[in-house]
């Protein structure tokens, strides 16, 4: 069912492979792109950060994710810019949340802040790994940090947000792990050469 994601990273998303963008899994990633803007627009003009057409939007964003990782894996159509493309997306996925809930001040604004300090550390470490031909692989704590980030930001547009503001936590102590792993790793590799 494409749901496997053990085993080693397919090699069409390594280092020095082709982009091929033109794939189904891109093109719902380029879709998923495109509805930012949208989603901010929308958002940020709504008088409260608050709706079901927001959150709507906001959670195809967020869910795209898992349909492009499916489609990778059925189709397996696998690319290496599918693979730099995905967790750009996501992490400015998670900036537009933190904007429109720190704009209409849904979501604890120090929480916000410690979550947008780490995604915008984890744009510029990533980069910077990239350059010096450090691989880092997504990490378990990264993986499951996923759901409970974005869903605060979709219960708090829904007016849950007490369960957001829970989401938030866990989330976020699973994020700042996965961080520390990361970091870990890229030094390990750069040790180790």
């Amino acid at each position: 069912m494409g749901l496997d994601r053990s085993g080693p990273p397919p090699p069409q998303t390594t280092a020095g492979q082709p982009l091929r963008p033109w794939t189904i899994p891109n093109a719902i990633g380029f879709v998923r792109l495109a509805l930012l803007p949208v989603f901010l627009v929308l958002a940020l003009s709504s008088a409260h950060g608050e709706g079901a057409l927001i959150a709507t939007l906001f959670a195809v964003i967020g869910w795209g994710d898992y349909a492009d990782g499916i489609a990778a894996r059925v189709t397996r159509q696998y690319s290496r810019l599918g693979a730099l493309m995905d967790p750009v997306t996501d992490r400015l996925l998670v900036i537009a949340g933190v904007v429109v809930t720190w704009r209409f001040d849904l979501l604890p604004r120090w929480a916000l802040a410690v979550l947008a300090a780490r995604e915008l550390a984890m744009l510029v470490l990533g980069r910077l790994a990239q350059t010096r031909g450090v691989e880092l692989r997504i990490n378990w704590p990264g993986r499951l940090a996923v759901a409970p980030v974005m869903g605060s930001f979709f219960f708090v547009m829904v007016s849950l947000g007490t369960l957001g503001e829970v989401m938030l936590y866990c989330g976020m102590g699973l994020a700042l792990l996965a961080t520390a792993m990361y970091v870990a790793s890229g030094v390990a590799q750069v040790r180790g050469r």
